[in-house]
């Protein structure tokens, strides 16, 4: 008897938790190559990180030059002006290592630029994802463009397009 009740017990909670969930997919990249902001804000920062990266070329090249001058004209040196062109050698591949560390670091110009530019289109996204999904009543949206594991996935579930009218621009 114990064994009759624990098994109906066991139907009937399984019968609860698999209700049918819901899910969805989109592409992220497809979406955001949808989004002209986005292209433009990435244009922006494609340039601006050129001009940087100009910039640090030109300072380490001076300091090549400091060097490859050192070593042409060491032998000609006494050791007073030896030490003071290192240290100018030394100074010059400090000044663009700062310069590449302040544009290009892990809190540098381009990062800061990048998140002025981007969060708010990533909100907007984010944010019509999330419409899209009370709409329709999905529990979960997957990013397809980032999940390596979908193997396959049914075209019908791919809500890109959905997204992309909920942001003012249909396809």
């Amino acid at each position: 008897m114990k064994k009759l009740i624990l098994a109906a017990f066991i139907a009937l909670a399984s019968a609860f938790g698999a209700s049918a969930q819901k899910f969805a997919l989109v592409d992220m990249d497809y979406i955001l190559s949808n989004v002209p902001s986005y292209e433009m804000a990435n244009e922006q920062l494609n340039q601006l990180s050129q001009r940087w990266q100009k910039e640090v070329e030109a300072v380490a090249k001076e300091a090549e030059n400091l060097y490859k001058n050192y070593q042409n004209e060491m032998v000609f040196l006494t050791d007073e002006q030896k030490k003071k062109k290192e240290a100018e050698i030394v100074a010059k591949e400090k000044s663009a290592a700062e310069l590449r560390q302040k544009y290009f670091g892990p809190e540098g110009e381009l990062h800061k630029k990048r998140q002025t530019l981007m969060k708010p289109i990533q909100d907007d996204v984010y944010n019509a994802v999330k419409k899209v999904s009370e709409e329709r009543g999905y529990q979960c949206i997957f990013d397809r463009a980032t999940t390596a594991d979908i193997i396959f996935a049914s075209p019908r579930i791919d809500v890109s397009n959905e997204v992309l009218e909920k942001l003012g621009f249909s396809k």
